[in-house]
């Protein structure tokens, strides 16, 4: 089943940021070791939602260190820390 961008917008607008968070971490962290992630429109559209909602917190996403700190947020509540 193909989606437009729309509905796979719908869809991972559905899961808790910090989920999502703790997920394109995970997935990017593995770039190297399986490239076809490259590729993939989850990746792509998971990367977005993620940059829009930083965007919309005030994180300039421009500095790689901004938006490392914001997405490790996720990781740390996880763990409580």
């Amino acid at each position: 089943m193909i989606l437009d961008r729309c509905h796979r917008r719908d869809i991972v607008e559905r899961y808790e940021l910090t989920d999502l968070k703790l997920i394109y971490r995970v997935l990017h962290q593995h770039l190297r070791e399986h490239p076809a992630l490259l590729d993939s429109e989850l990746l792509d559209d998971l990367q977005r939602h993620l940059q829009r909602q930083a965007q919309h917190e005030g994180v300039d996403i421009g500095d790689h260190g901004a938006w490392d700190r914001w997405l490790s947020q996720a990781f740390s509540v996880a763990l409580g820390r």
